[in-house]
């Protein structure tokens, strides 16, 4: 998956709009965080806490939550990893964002 995918399936989430400049691009639905670039290669996505360890369970090659995540509803994911679970924690992301 690359960013240009990540842009493309996430605006097409009702509200979604990304914002942010190259090299730290994020999208967002009602000013509130979806996803965002992070590390070379990795996003973060913030889910709530049940479904990033469902997420970690069932696709731990895509998913993962560095150290400094393990307090934080968010969870990592590898660009090349699973497309699929990616666009799903991204969905997930989304309902939990939107007001």
């Amino acid at each position: 998956m690359t960013l240009d995918d990540v842009d493309e399936y996430a605006t097409s989430l009702a509200g979604c709009k990304r914002k942010g400049h190259p090299g730290r691009v994020a999208w967002y639905v009602d000013d509130r965080l979806v996803v965002r670039q992070d590390e070379p290669g990795t996003l973060l996505v913030r889910v709530g806490f049940e479904d990033r360890e469902r997420l970690l369970a069932d696709h731990p090659d895509t998913f993962g939550v560095p150290p400094r995540w393990e307090s934080h509803m968010k969870v990592q994911a590898e660009l090349d990893g699973d497309a699929e679970a990616i666009r799903t924690a991204i969905r997930l992301a989304w309902v939990m964002q939107k007001r």
